[in-house]
């Protein structure tokens, strides 16, 4: 069995931070079924070579790697906060610089937190269609966690496991057939 390239875009300003807690959350529930090399792309972490590029030709190398570690990967999960009710700027301005075909068929676990249950249609009526402009294959479970369900950034509903459990078993025939 090959290993699966996987990039999780955090898209959280925050250290540590419940969206980060998701995608390491998926991560271990795909390392039960395949060897798994993992990269972390933090659009708040990547500094001026990133937030001053206007194109991706403006963006610095460290940008660059970034995006290029997206675009080649096997397996992209997006773990975002929501920010007045969509995702954060920062991760549109890191998908405004993806090539515009780079993630077509590609599959993508759609991840959330939020403040309360009034947001937890996010996934549905903002990121879904964000990957849908990249003709993205979106695996059908998409996971919402609403603040009350961490203590900080540690999990404590139980359900949340369930979900994660369920969204990445969405994925498993699709990452299998790839020969991942």
């Amino acid at each position: 069995m090959t290993e699966l390239s996987v990039a999780v875009v955090n898209g959280s300003p925050q250290v540590p931070s419940r969206s980060a807690t998701l995608g390491e959350l998926a991560l271990a529930e795909l390392r039960e079924h395949f060897p798994v090399d993992a990269r972390e792309v933090a659009p708040y972490r990547l500094g001026p070579g990133f937030t001053g590029a206007i194109s991706r030709e403006d963006a610095d190398e460290a940008t660059q790697d970034a995006l290029r570690a997206v675009e080649n990967a096997d397996l992209l999960i997006v773990a975002i906060p929501v920010y007045r009710g969509s995702y954060p700027g920062m991760v549109k301005h890191f998908f405004d610089l993806i090539d515009q075909y780079a993630l077509a068929a590609k599959p993508v676990l759609l991840m959330a937190t939020g403040g309360s249950e009034r947001h937890s249609l996010v996934i549905d009526q903002e990121l879904r269609p964000l990957f849908g402009f990249f003709q993205a294959w979106v695996a059908p479970t998409g996971v919402y966690v609403p603040a009350a369900s961490f203590d900080g950034a540690d999990i404590l509903d139980a359900a949340v496991y369930t979900r994660v459990h369920v969204a990445v078993n969405d994925l498993l025939p699709l990452l299998h057939a790839s020969g991942a």
